[in-house]
Parts: structure tokens; sequence; C-alpha cells
């Protein structure tokens, strides 16, 4: 944890004991805390952190020896099998690379390249032979490899990607071929230099018939680097984030690879060309193949979280020494953090953010569980693919949205380099379209929400079917006449701290959000059940209801959010679990706020309750201020992991210099008397009129320049200060 003995106290007063940082700490670093804590030092070592000023190639170069330390150190082979040297802890695993991005985003992606996908790629669809023959060297990093799945034409769409790989039975190899500029493969890391192999997705073609994509195992370049006959590429050059890896695109003109090269276990090819297949069902052996490489939507869930956590940890810790302008002491400024505003700005993403901490947590578990071989059921793989797309998309934008807020919230500060936020904000921009565009993800969450609603009617009577209508029917009725609002209303007696309570409750919170997930999916099931039959008719209706379904999508993931965060609530011991209950109360009610207009439309919020919503926010603010420290130093980051001088405490000393500046000349008498005050106090002067204002009368005046009035000022002088300085700015 960091030291923070040496940093100045808010003027807030911190209620001590109130929270059990280590108990949390150590809540919040989860199952594989070791692993964390391990990754954590690696952070902390100079030799795997960034360096801001370097040019592209010295970015890419450097991060190629820092890849190669990483495994020197054995720090990235936690998944691999441990027959060949790795530890099979793949929960372990994901979670140590998470914690990388604090060291540098590049470092951490090129890792997940290398050993993430091309890696495992080999790993989850290949069979003995190619783990014996192709992942020892992978592992010893001799042998950098390019993930060649995304194509410049078709990106998130990979069942439509154009390369092929046609079988020659004569040869008994497969030929790659890129046939249009379209199919090149694009954006992989470290295809334009590092790369000497790659697994290759293509679409498998034998005796005449396309089975779909499957991955090849494909040589690129030879020992000094070139490309092999057949194969060409380019460097995508300077990217907007991540530019210690050199990201290309590579295209294959006739290239011949064994028939033993193709990943086949769950396609195969025999010498004469028959294809076989233990999924008989094309589309589901292509979500069987996908699926395997889920990993890096997991893995990218959880390093958004600790990117938000670094964020919120930099801005909060500056917040609370950083002070600017005189609203209730004509001697000392406010702390940034004390006002209301400004709490709101980082709270609330400090509660989504421990939300998502846990509803990771959540998802790392599930997913060991399947690649362990412990749980791995086509249900459960079904259950690890909507969650890591749903989780992903959720977190990875409000990665984006929390460190904008942070970096604005500590002003010119938060725009230096040396603080970090910038930085992460561009390195992470890549995360929200990677291992897959988050509205696609979305698109795949709610689909599958719409699945689940079709199977409850799956053998149902048509009694039970009549019932379920009759009971949507009297739902939205209810809703349109007002019956469900007006029961809030007698029941608030339209009293806001009613009302306040009643949104305090969990079983109210949770009602409100699950509410809208089957509201919104019965609905739009209910459209889609009369949808043409004809596929373009079909296609266009359900085009209709995309933008409702990626929200219902958005509110199931807020769900599951919601429950973790109060699962962990109730696991608190009982001082720690007051603070988290209102973290979880922030959390519920934030949501709701941001769907207000739904609620409203659709009479699950009455007027009263909905305006309480905005008002018991305000007061969970206060309630946390005095535990916001406290939070954040849970996280765990020392100022060795954040790296950022606004975060070390040098914003308190700064202030507390000039505070005692201006009250050695306080005392000495020598502080210049402001321009109004010495005017009020000239014999004979009149009050100075302020447009709009009634006149001040002079006892008034005289009355504000006394000393016993110096730590309460008028609140007029109060406004010209703040305004004068704003002016100033």
């Amino acid at each position: 944890m960091a030291d923070r003995t040496d940093r100045q106290p808010s003027t807030s007063p911190r209620l001590q004991g109130k929270v059990d940082v280590e108990w949390l700490g150590r809540d919040l670093l989860g199952t594989w805390a070791d692993k964390r804590l391990a990754a954590r030092a690696k952070v902390a070592d100079p030799r795997f952190q960034r360096i801001d000023d370097l040019t592209m190639a010295d970015h890419r170069a450097r991060t190629l020896v820092q890849l190669q330390q990483l495994v020197d150190d054995g720090a990235v082979l936690a998944a691999f099998p441990t027959r060949l040297g790795g530890q099979d802890d793949h929960g372990g695993n994901i979670a140590g690379f998470e914690e990388l991005v604090l060291a540098d985003p590049s470092l951490q992606i090129k890792s997940g390249v290398q050993y993430g996908l091309f890696g495992a790629a080999v790993l989850h669809l290949g069979t003995k032979h190619h783990h014996d023959t192709f992942l020892p060297p992978i592992m010893r990093f001799e042998v950098p490899g390019a993930f060649a799945m995304t194509e410049t034409g078709h990106g998130s769409d990979v069942a439509s990607i154009a390369t092929t790989a046609t079988y020659d039975e004569a040869a008994e190899e497969f030929v790659i071929h890129t046939p249009f500029r379209g199919a090149w493969k694009d954006y992989l890391g470290n295809a334009a230099l590092h790369g000497k192999h790659a697994v290759v997705f293509a679409k498998l073609i034998t005796r005449g018939v396309d089975h779909g994509v499957h991955a090849f195992y494909v040589p690129l370049r030879d020992d000094a680097g070139a490309f092999l006959p057949g194969i060409g590429g380019e460097d995508d050059g300077y990217k907007g984030g991540l530019n210690g890896i050199d990201n290309g695109r590579l295209h294959f003109t006739d290239v011949r690879v064994p028939r033993t090269n193709l990943l086949n276990r769950y396609g195969d090819v025999a010498p004469d060309g028959t294809y076989s297949s233990p999924i008989e069902s094309p589309g589901r052996r292509f979500f069987t193949m996908i699926g395997t490489l889920v990993q890096g939507r997991v893995s990218l869930d959880g390093a958004a979280v600790v990117a938000q956590q670094a964020a919120l940890a930099i801005a909060i810790r500056y917040g609370a020494e950083r002070r600017q302008f005189n609203a209730s002491s004509d001697v000392q400024e406010e702390v940034l953090l004390d006002y209301r505003r400004h709490q709101r700005r980082l709270f609330t993403r400090l509660a989504k953010s421990f939300a998502q901490r846990y509803a990771h947590e959540i998802l790392l578990t599930k997913f060991d569980g399947v690649f362990s071989g412990r749980t791995d059921t086509p249900d459960e793989r079904e259950d690890l693919e909507t969650l890591a797309a749903g989780l992903k998309a959720l977190s990875t934008w409000q990665a984006l949205d929390t460190l904008q807020e942070a970096r604005e919230a500590c002003g010119g500060a938060g725009f230096l380099g040396e603080n970090r936020l910038v930085q992460l904000r561009a390195d992470l921009d890549i995360y929200v379209t990677f291992e897959g565009d988050n509205t696609v993800l979305l698109q795949l969450v709610g689909k599958r929400l719409l699945g689940d609603f079709a199977k409850q009617f799956k053998g149902a009577s048509k009694a039970d079917i009549a019932r379920f209508a009759a009971d949507q029917f009297f739902d939205r009725a209810t809703s349109v006449a007002g019956l469900r609002t007006l029961s809030q209303d007698v029941k608030d007696l339209r009293n806001v701290k009613k009302s306040s309570l009643a949104l305090r409750d969990r079983d109210v919170q949770r009602e409100l959000l699950e509410e809208r997930v089957e509201t919104m999916v019965a609905e739009i099931a209910g459209r889609l059940r009369h949808a043409p039959k004809e596929q373009a008719l079909a296609a266009a209706a359900f085009n209709a209801e995309q933008h409702e379904l990626i929200e219902a999508a958005r509110a199931w993931v807020e769900l599951q959010q919601y429950d973790a965060l109060d699962a962990a609530v109730e696991r608190a011991p009982e001082a720690t679990k007051k603070v988290m209950t209102h973290l979880r109360d922030l959390f519920a009610l934030t949501i709701v706020e941001e769907h207000a207009a739904w609620h409203l439309e659709n009479g699950r919020l009455s007027g009263a309750r909905s305006k309480a919503v905005t008002s018991t926010i305000d007061r969970l603010l206060q309630k946390l201020r005095p535990h916001a420290l406290d939070l954040v130093e849970a996280f765990g980051f020392g100022d060795e992991h954040l790296r950022a001088k606004i975060a070390t405490g040098a914003e308190g000393r700064r202030q507390a210099e000039a505070m005692a500046h201006f009250e050695a000349l306080r005392a000495s008498g020598e502080l210049p008397t402001p321009e109004k005050q010495h005017r009020a106090s000239e014999p004979g002067a009149q009050p100075i009129a302020v447009a709009g204002a009634a006149p001040v009368p002079p006892s008034a005046v005289m009355s504000a320049a006394t000393p016993d009035s110096v730590s309460a000022p008028s609140a007029d002088a109060a406004e010209d200060a703040q305004g004068a300085q704003v002016a100033a700015r």
C-alpha cells in the first residue's frame, strides 16, 4: 500500500477506522492475489516502465526487449501446460496480465499478442502434435508471432473473411491465398517487424466445399527478417496509442503449408481431402472455435478496470490536496474534493469501478473453471462468452470516460505527460474496438437475452402463454395508467426523505435495474414475433430493433455489476459494510439517473421519486467524502505504480507552503489590504453598488473588515473573489 504520511489532510475530516483498508484491499485482489501482487512488483520495476519521449522505433525496440525480460522472469507462461514448462493456471495468468497495463500498455498488449493470441491459438485450436512442435519455441519467445484474423474489409464479422486455404490432395498441402486488397490481414501486432510465424485464419476449402473459417500455422519470415516467398506486408505506422507495438498488414499469394499445419482440434482434413469434425453444425463449430479465444475479452475487461482505478487514485489524491477559490473563508482556499460537483465527477465513477472490479472477478472465476476443464460444458461456455462480451464493452467504454474525467478534474496538471492520464487515455482508446467492437459485442449479448426469453416458452401450453400475455398487458396498463407511480407517491406522501429511504432499499434498487432488462427484452421479442419470414424483411425488422436491443444488453450488464458489488457488500465487516453500502447505493442510483427518462416513460418511477434520485446521490456523495482516500488506497497502488507527480503528496506540500507564507505575512502585519476593503474603510466611504443587488449598509461593510469576521466573509465578497479568480484563469 502507498505511504500517505507525508500527504496533507483535507479540510473534511476523515473518519478513522470506518473502512478496513487492509480487508478491502485483500478482497479487491480476489482469488489470484499472489499473481496480481507479483505483476505489480514487475510494474514497480523501472525495466518494464514506459518512457514517454521515445521515438516510435525506439519504443518498439524497448518493448521487444521488455517482453524478453518478462519471459526470462517466467512471468507470462502460467496458462501453458505444466509438461511444457507452464502452470496450467488460466485465471492466474489473466490476473497477472491485467496489472501490466500500469507498466506500459504497449508491453501488456505485445505480451497478449504473443501469448494470449498467437500462443493461445496454437494451444486451444491445435492438438498434441502442434503443442509439442510449435509451443516450446513460442513460449521461449524464440518465435515471435502474429495472430492473423482481422482483415481490412472484415473486422468483427470474422465468418465473412475472404482469405482462403485450399487443400491440394496431390501435394498434401494447403494453399493460403489473399484474393483481393480488402482481404489483407490488418492491424496485426508483430506483423510489421518482429513476427516470424503467424496463426492465419482462412476459409478451409477441400474437394470444392467451403467448410468455413479455420486456423493455420504459417511461417512468415526467414532468420534475417525477410518475408518468405509469396508473403508480403506493410507497416501500419504511427497510431493513436500503443506505439510500442509493431502493428502491420500481411497478404499471401499461393503460400503452401503442410496439411499438418492445420490446427485441427475442431476440424481436420485427411490426406485424401476428406473433411471431418467432432461438431457437425458449421455454425456451432465456428462459434466454438472463436469462443476458445475469449480470454482476450476477459483480460481487456480486467485491464480496463485497473486503468480506471489508477486514474481515480491519481485524481482523488490530487483533489484531496489541491485548493481553489475562497468560498467559506478568506484565509484558506477550498479543497477541490469538497466541492459537490467534483465529488459527483469522481465518486460516481469510483462506485462504477468497484462494481466492475467485483463483476470481473466473477468473470475470471468462470473463465478459469471453463478453461481448466472443471466446469467446461456448452452452457458454461455460452455463459462465459456472453458475460465476457458484455463486461468488456462497458468497462472499456467506462475506462475512456473515467480517464477523460480524471484528466479534466486535475486541470492543466492532468494534461501533463508526467501525470500519466493522457497517455493511458490514448493507449486504451483501441480497447473499445479490438477483441470485438463494443457495439457488436452488446448485440451478441442482446441476441442471447432474446434467445433465453424464447426458451421460456419452449413446451409451454397455450394457457401458460396466455397468462404471460395477460401479465404483460396488466403491467403495461398499470404503467400507462400511472398506478405504479401513484402507489409510490402514496407510500412516500411526496416526502423527499421517504423517497430517499425507499431508493436506498436494495430490493427497490434491484427491481428497478431488473425490470428494465425484462421489460425491454419482452417488448423487443413481442415486436419481432410478428416479423416476416422472408430473409430480407426479417433482417430489416431486426435492424429496426438494434438500438433497443443494445440498450437492453447494456441494462443486463449493469445488473450483473450491481449484483457483484452487492455480494461484496454482504461479506464486508460491519464498519466497512456501511461505507460499501453507500458505494452500492451510489452505483445503483447513478445508473437509474442515467436512464431516468426510461423509468419515467415506462411508469417505473414517479416524478417525486425521480427527483429524489438526484438528491439522494448528493447525500451519498457527502457520506463518501470522508472515506475517499481510504477507498482508493484499498486499490493497493503505490507511487511506484501510479508514477504521477500530482499523486505523491507534492501538491499538499505546495499548498502548505503557500498557506504558511500568507499566514506569516498576516501575523507580521505585512499582508497588503485588498483594494475593496481599503476603500470601504476610508472615512465617508459609500457602499459599493452591485448591479441587481440592494445597497449594503455602511455598518455591514465596516463589520466585514473587522478582525472578528475574517473567518466568515460576506457572501458577495466570496463571490467577488471567486469571480476574479475565474476571470484571471
